[in-house]
């Protein structure tokens, strides 16, 4: 008999709803999708127990697919951003997709017609726009990064989507990754065509933000060309700068990708702005981590440079200050001129605090006017905004009245914040003022944010809306009257309108004569009974026309204020810098005031020369503590009567070596961004570069031990590093033997002095090295001072001539709590290395297989040969003992060997 098979049961089709997700969902695979469905964002199949997990929210079904059920998870769309941030910090990209049409308007093309859906955006970590998905005090950078044709040459295109800043950079190849982490990425694009080429891995493995990769024709100069025309809306490129073939591919790159996240959506960017690579004090990675710049270890913003200087009071101020911080200047006019405008508030503390006072009412004004260049923005951004310009006026006439003299950069502040220099500013400001309501919605659609008395057309919308309602309740009344019904009640729903609603017991007198003469029976509850009136359907007409007329007539003043907007984007762009500019100068002087910070004297040469020179994030932090900082000079001025360009740095460990380093370099930072130095003094010649080495951890990701991480820093600084370099490098070789480390130590100090030829302060703990100033002439010793008393180290923190007489490293691990015992044997090793330097083949370390015994330590007594209880073992033969014997000599040599 032939076998039988069982029918196969075909999958039914997909149902009209769900084939549009699937339609939809297919041009956006690798991102989540919103889908809005009513007041609901709904996410299904894997993208919905993805956002389960990562939201912690409901997984439920919808239907089935295939024979299975759908997973379904879904989050409200008013609560949207806060989901979605969570989201984007988890590392996901969401594609939004909004209903385009009404359920009214999808009925009209018949009656099983679905509502048409579309994606309005995708969200990414750097195309972010809301303020619930940014920190307000920190830059969002999106960057692409494209070689050109030899691989020699490299650009990085930057933008923040969030304020329209768009900067464009040319530089050699192995200067990207250095580049590139200057700016607080949030997102970088490299092109799939790029991956096997070492600059852009090596930058892409550096990067600590999500790396998205695009297909190879969209970082093509052609591609970077043609964007750009039609982004700004010209015919040839030299409107917007001469740009070579590495610029237009990162352009390409980046714009083809916010083309793509704004869904077909006219790109909202300033004209891009060319950075010159070498117009900025070159940082690497390593140095940036070391130095905790903008972040501390921790990765926290306390605790950083940047975090402890900071006293700015807007937004954009904030954001100005962190990028001078990560990218110092090297143009001696551009720092002077900050320094200027410092020194200026410097001079007058009532001045300071009138204009950050005014500075501190002033919002956001540049993600505010780019939200709403966007279409993402509402009526709190247009408040914003007006706020911003009153603000930044009033300030600016506090600064016009104060003196005459004033330095550029507040005299070209005054000017862009100066209402009266600006008509159209001026005037937007005032109708902003008078138009909108002090606590508008925050969508524009929700309407209630015009002012009564700004539209006459819109007022009188309001009235017919609001004088209805007032009918309604005189009809309601009327109704009750005429029909002896007190619990009669005129209300509402969106399926029936407006209606007459009645207990049961009273619906039948309304549907006899003559009562249902005017009452019209509409529906039939198990408690309730409705009706309508001609009267009350005339009237529910004229209110839904009354509402519908005064929300259209918003939204027309609403987008009104958004051309105009639009059409002052260059003004605007202006005063949100002149904003910044003005608030980190007074934030500056405040901070100077406050640190006792001086004014940096610049010169041309190669000079470093501090006096009571401070480290401004430990100070701070001892101040907390009801501490004091003590200060050290510092004079590194290589051609004058000292000659010194090297100085080589000894010392116990805890003393203050690596605040010492850290303090100097941190001085060029604040220097070179045009920011006062906690100090009593300090000449500077300016730096190219700035690198610290000081101390390691492993990075077992990309295979590297701490030693090997220690060589790679090690090497780029001896590489790389020229005359008008600062460089600060501590314990180098200390990972490896003691003679390959100090033969590294060695051979790093000859080339840092001899061929690199940079200012540079050298810690270590190879005293052997401090003989190394005999010959070279560009170096000399400087140590920490320390002194032991009574048997404990106390540490000095100052800084002297000289070498230091030993590195006390037994006295600091007494400090830290190593048992008394290992305490004491490491003194004794330490006085035979000491006695026996050129043999330390010869030490007992395994001949003696205990600590030595505790000794009397009134008399000073030591034991560095066997002790008795190793003599004792000496003469034991094991295999002759009996029981009883070897229980006994366990005892004597118990009461031997002590506690």
């Amino acid at each position: 008999m032939a076998d039988t098979a069982a029918p196969s049961k075909t999958p039914s089709a997909p149902s009209p709803f769900m084939a549009q997700y699937l339609s939809i969902k297919a041009r956006h695979a690798n991102a989540l999708l919103f889908f809005r469905m009513g007041d609901f964002y709904e996410l299904f199949f894997e993208d919905a127990v993805q956002a389960a997990r990562v939201l912690d929210i409901t997984l439920t079904s919808r239907g089935e697919y295939e024979g299975r059920p759908i997973p379904m998870a879904g989050v409200p769309y008013h609560a949207a951003e806060g989901y979605l941030a969570r989201l984007i910090k988890a590392g996901c990209r969401v594609a939004v997709c909004e209903q385009t049409e009404t359920p009214a308007e999808a009925k009209k093309r018949g009656s099983k017609a679905i509502v048409n859906r579309d994606i309005v955006r995708i969200v990414t970590p750097g195309t972010l726009t809301e303020d619930a998905l940014l920190p307000a005090r920190q830059d969002q950078a999106l960057a692409a990064i494209a070689l050109g044709t030899g691989g020699t040459e490299a650009a990085i295109a930057v933008c923040d989507v969030s304020t329209g800043r768009f900067d464009v950079t040319a530089l050699a190849a192995e200067a990207l990754a250095d580049s590139l982490m200057a700016y607080p990425l949030s997102e970088l694009l490299v092109s799939e065509g790029d991956l096997d080429k070492p600059a852009i891995a090596n930058a892409s493995a550096l990067s600590t933000a999500p790396v998205t990769f695009r297909p190879a024709r969209s970082a093509t100069h052609k591609s970077g060309e043609a964007l750009l025309k039609e982004t700004f809306g010209i015919a040839a490129l030299e409107a917007l700068g001469d740009f070579g073939r590495a610029e237009l591919s990162a352009i390409g790159l980046l714009l083809d990708y916010v083309k793509l996240t704004q869904a077909g959506s006219e790109i909202r960017l300033d004209p891009p702005i060319r950075a010159r690579a070498e117009g900025h004090l070159a940082i690497d990675p390593a140095t940036r981590t070391s130095l905790e710049i903008d972040r501390s270890m921790r990765g926290d913003r306390d605790g950083s440079l940047l975090g402890t200087i900071d006293r700015t009071v807007t937004a954009p101020g904030a954001r100005l200050l962190a990028s001078r911080l990560a990218r110092p200047s090297v143009d001696r006019a551009e720092i002077e001129a900050r320094f200027d405008a410092v020194a200026w508030f410097a001079d007058d503390r009532d001045t300071v605090e009138s204009v950050r006072s005014s500075l501190r009412a002033a919002p956001d004004l540049e993600r505010a006017r780019t939200r709403l260049r966007l279409g993402r923005g509402g009526p709190r951004d247009l408040v914003a905004i007006g706020r911003a310009l009153t603000a930044s006026h009033e300030a600016a006439s506090r600064l016009a009245e104060t003196s005459s003299g004033l330095p550029p950069k507040i005299a070209e502040a005054i000017a862009a914040l100066d209402l009266r220099n600006d008509s159209n500013l001026a005037a937007l400001a005032e109708d902003l003022r008078k138009a909108l309501s002090e606590t508008p919605p925050t969508l524009a659609r929700d309407g209630g944010f015009v002012a009564p008395g700004w539209d006459e057309a819109l007022d009188e919308a309001r009235g017919l809306r609001d004088d209805s309602r007032q009918i309604i309740a005189a009809l309601q009344a009327r109704y009750a009257d005429e029909t002896g019904i007190s619990a009669l009640k005129i209300k509402f729903n969106n399926v029936l309108g407006y209606f007459v609603d009645v207990p049961a017991r009273h619906g039948d007198p309304l549907m006899k004569p003559p009562l249902s003469e005017t009452f019209i029976h509409r529906q039939t509850l198990a408690s309730n009974v409705r009706f309508s009136t001609q009267e009350l359907s005339e009237l529910a007409g004229k209110i839904s026309r009354a509402e519908d007329e005064a929300k259209a007539r918003e939204l027309a003043i609403f987008d009104d204020f958004c051309q105009r907007i639009d059409a002052l984007n260059t003004p605007l762009t202006r005063t949100a810098a002149a904003i910044a500019d003005l608030d980190v100068a007074a934030a500056s002087a405040e901070w100077a005031f406050e640190a006792d910070a001086v004014r940096p004297l610049l010169t041309d040469d190669t000079t470093f020369k501090a006096t009571g020179l401070r480290h401004p994030v430990v100070e701070a932090a001892l101040k907390k503590e009801g501490q004091g900082f003590t200060a050290n000079d510092l004079n590194l001025s290589g051609e004058d009567e000292s000659g010194t360009r090297l100085l080589l740095v000894t010392g116990p460990n805890m003393a203050g070596k690596s605040t010492y380093l850290r303090q100097a370099a941190l001085a060029v930072i604040l220097a070179q961004a045009g920011l006062f130095v906690p100090a009593r003094s300090l000449t500077l010649g300016l730096a190219d570069r700035i690198f610290s080495r000081v101390g390691a951890s492993d990075d077992l990701a990309r295979g590297r031990s701490t030693f090997m991480v220690e060589m790679v820093e090690t090497a780029a600084i001896l590489n790389q590093a020229t005359e008008r370099s600062f460089v600060i490098m501590d314990e180098v070789g200390r990972g490896t033997s003691t003679w390959d480390g100090l033969a590294i130590a060695w051979t790093a100090v000859e080339h840092l002095h001899s061929v690199n030829k940079a200012r540079a302060l050298f810690a270590t703990h190879y005293h052997e090295l401090t003989k190394l100033v005999e010959d070279l002439p560009g170096a000399a010793n400087a140590s920490l001072r320390a002194k032991e008393w009574k048997d404990d180290l106390v540490f000095l923190h100052e800084v002297q001539a000289g070498p230091a007489d030993k590195s006390y490293g037994v006295q600091v691990a007494k400090l830290a709590g190593l048992p008394k015992k290992a305490v004491k044997r490491a003194g004794q090793i330490l006085k035979q290395l000491e006695a026996e330097p050129s043999a330390p083949e010869s030490l007992p370390l395994f001949a003696a297989a205990s600590l030595a015994p505790d000794t009397d330590e009134s008399e000073g007594a030591e034991t560095i040969g066997p002790s008795e209880v190793d003599l004792m073992l000496q003469k034991i033969d094991p295999d002759s003992l009996t029981p009883r014997e070897a229980l006994d000599l366990l005892y004597r040599l118990k009461s031997l060997g002590g506690d």
